[in-house]
């Protein structure tokens, strides 16, 4: 499939000379888990600092977010920076102007864009972690096992309706099954699935209980978030070998048409 990415195409082993930052940006499992750590620490901090406060935690996100991505692969910088810009773009368009769900402070925290990029990130570090690519089929069986009882759950269990987390359940369900990097959405799930309970829990962020103006029940968090994230990651997965082909092919053009230096008399 034109533009497909695997997680062994976009996979860097660290080399024998690697210092200790570049082996835990790019050793799967570790970034993965300090990754998740350092999110849990910063909303939990987040949820009761003032605006002051929320504005030197950001950033330090994004400079923990800088450091990775100077360990990043060329196709990984690319779709980094692709995420950054569509989340950014949606959590305006759903926070700040729809209203679908609230931060604490009532504005659009400015860690927020680099916590979707460390999102992406982990989820293509997981992707790489050896046992769930040899185990890719199961991981994804038992995701969506997941991700199907929590839409359920929500229909029927929990406190709030959650019709709109159900279906976007559905969204995230036929991309974990038919999706060109379903291991990646995966990690996307696990890692949305853990900041979203963990996020709402703590009071970082709220969801409306209906969804502004249609009026469909949504619950806090709703089931089938991650598929909004998953929506990143498909841009991020689509645009980004496109632009670097075309940086490649701008490249090439401009050194064919530089011209040639005349060749000097020696004698």
């Amino acid at each position: 499939m034109p533009g497909s990415v695997t997680p062994r195409d976009i996979a860097v082993a660290p080399g024998r000379d690697a210092g200790v930052i570049e082996r835990l940006v790019r050793s799967p499992g570790w970034f993965c888990l300090l990754t998740l750590v350092l999110t849990a620490v910063g909303l939990w901090l987040d949820s009761f600092t003032s605006l002051s406060q929320q504005m030197l935690l950001s950033l330090v996100v994004w400079a923990y977010l800088a450091m990775v991505f100077a360990y990043l692969s060329p196709l990984e910088r690319a779709q980094t920076a692709i995420v950054v810009v569509v989340a950014t773009a949606t959590e305006i368009a759903g926070s700040i102007i729809w209203g679908v769900y609230e931060y604490r402070l009532g504005n659009l925290p400015l860690f927020v864009p680099a916590g979707h990029a460390l999102v992406y990130l982990t989820g293509i570090r997981f992707s790489q972690i050896a046992a769930v690519r040899a185990r890719a089929s199961l991981v994804r069986v038992v995701a969506a096992a997941g991700v199907a009882t929590w839409a359920v759950l929500g229909l029927l269990v929990l406190p709030r309706l959650d019709v709109a987390g159900a279906s976007g359940a559905l969204f995230l369900l036929v991309f974990l099954w038919r999706g060109r990097a379903p291991t990646i959405y995966v990690g996307v799930f696990l890692a949305v699935a853990f900041i979203e309970i963990y996020g709402t829990a703590i009071g970082t962020w709220t969801w409306a209980s209906q969804v502004p103006l249609l009026g469909i029940p949504d619950g806090n968090p709703p089931s089938g978030i991650a598929g909004v994230y998953v929506m990143f990651d498909i841009a991020a997965l689509i645009i980004a070998p496109t632009l670097l082909a075309r940086a490649a092919l701008t490249r090439r053009r401009r050194s064919s048409h530089r011209p040639q230096r005349p060749l000097t008399d020696q004698s």
